[in-house]
């Protein structure tokens, strides 16, 4: 079994997802038209009302995929899985360093910007990369039930406890009192918390220092879990160029776990609760019982099935939707490179060839097939008259091994997509992210 192909009437109303078959003749007849590509649809240009039987959504939300099923009565119509991008804040990092060095060699006066900034103040804010994985999250539930006719929303979300996650036995007054309560400064809760003890030598006594495990030229913060203690022996400029601190520094050394992620989780659960108030939410225990019952195997996909409420499954996909976003914009600033001796801004050079956006009739993120093969993927770069292909996981598709490039003549488009990378692959080629 496939998974079904979602269908529109032609006044814009939802009707049953059709098979993959019936959806080709269709179009081939030209009985229908193409309106999304993610998920894929099609609307009818012809009158139909459609038999309409109950329908679940299941939704697997999540900080780094997103778990999409839809199914009708016994039956598994679609499942699919969301891969979120994990890049939002190292671009706006690169992306801030880039505009403080341009206005940095403009001299002339320019007003200050620290305080013409409103975006903070209003409510609901969220940091950028935080905002980018709920919106995903809501902006996936809502395409589904766009293309679906009155379905029943079926939401797992994470609630969790971070003290009580650092601390069984809080209680209280205790989720008063933080990490540096009882400490006067920073610096004595760290020297306290390594029992005044050098991290490197493991060596007590003698003159300790406070070291930011990612320097801060490197963007390492002062919080707590980025600096630990070491002994002036240890702490020197060796040691920070080739020594143990670089190493602490390339390994992003963790001295205390992270609760990002379930940080994250409790907001996008009160988010979710806000822009779905309709919808039946569940916790991940209750999630792994209905899975256990119906003999499925650990996956996103499977999660989001196992939610939609199904009691039994006589038909299910034997494959998987995989989604990706991909980026099309690539920083290549003339003015952040060496000019190469010239003695005045480059500003009439064209941009790089690794940033051409087309090329011979093909684009970025195009859905190609090389020729006389069976190998299918998305073209991520351009090279004159080649370019780099991978498929959905970032594989390389190549058509020797000497060269990552493959010709753009030995290429069959099948495809014109924007910035959405998509791929059905089996059950058995699937790997849990």
């Amino acid at each position: 079994m496939q998974n079904r192909v979602f269908v529109i009437n032609k006044h814009g109303k939802a009707l049953m997802p059709c098979k993959p078959r019936k959806a080709r003749i269709l179009l081939r007849d030209g009985k229908a038209k193409v309106l999304k590509k993610e998920p894929f649809t099609i609307q009818l240009l012809y009158g139909s009302a459609g038999y309409k039987p109950d329908i679940s959504i299941g939704i697997d939300s999540g900080q780094r995929h997103i778990g999409l099923a839809v199914t009708s009565q016994d039956k598994v119509l679609f499942q699919g899985e969301v891969e979120l991008r994990q890049d939002v804040k190292k671009l706006i990092d690169t992306r801030r360093i880039y505009r403080r060095s341009r206005r940095n060699r403009k001299t002339r006066y320019r007003k200050a910007r620290f305080l013409n900034r409103i975006a903070k103040k209003k409510d609901n804010w969220l940091p950028p990369s935080v905002a980018s994985k709920v919106n995903h999250n809501i902006n996936w539930i809502k395409r589904l039930l766009s293309v679906l006719p009155k379905a029943d929303l079926h939401i797992e979300v994470g609630k969790f406890d971070m003290q009580k996650m650092k601390n069984l036995e809080i209680n209280g007054e205790g989720y008063q009192q933080g990490d540096l309560y009882g400490y006067q400064t920073v610096k004595q809760f760290v020297l306290a918390r390594d029992d005044y003890t050098c991290q490197a030598c493991k060596k007590k006594g003698g003159k300790l220092k406070i070291h930011h495990i990612i320097y801060r030229s490197l963007g390492g913060t002062n919080t707590v879990d980025n600096l630990i203690t070491v002994c002036s022996k240890c702490h020197t400029t060796k040691n920070h160029q080739t020594g143990i601190l670089a190493k602490w520094c390339k390994d992003k050394k963790k001295v205390n776990k992270s609760y990002k992620g379930a940080t994250f989780m409790n907001i996008l659960r009160r988010r979710l609760y806000t822009a779905f108030p309709q919808a039946k939410f569940q916790y991940g225990a209750w999630t792994t019982l209905q899975r256990a019952d119906l003999e499925l195997t650990k996956s996103h996909y499977n999660d989001a099935v196992a939610i939609s409420g199904i009691r039994k499954i006589q038909a299910k996909p034997t494959s998987i939707m995989m989604f990706k976003q991909f980026r099309k914009k690539k920083r290549s600033l003339h003015e952040a490179t060496a000019r190469k001796g010239r003695k005045t801004p480059n500003i009439t050079s064209k941009r790089n060839a690794k940033n051409t956006k087309y090329a011979k009739g093909f684009w970025l993120n195009d859905y190609v097939k090389i020729k006389d093969s069976d190998k299918k993927g998305y073209i991520s770069g351009f090279s004159k008259t080649t370019c780099y292909i991978k498929d959905i996981f970032g594989n390389y598709l190549t058509t020797s091994d000497r060269y990552k490039q493959v010709a753009l003549s030995k290429l069959d488009r099948l495809s014109h997509h924007n910035n959405w990378s998509k791929q059905e692959i089996n059950e058995n080629m699937y790997q849990m992210g």
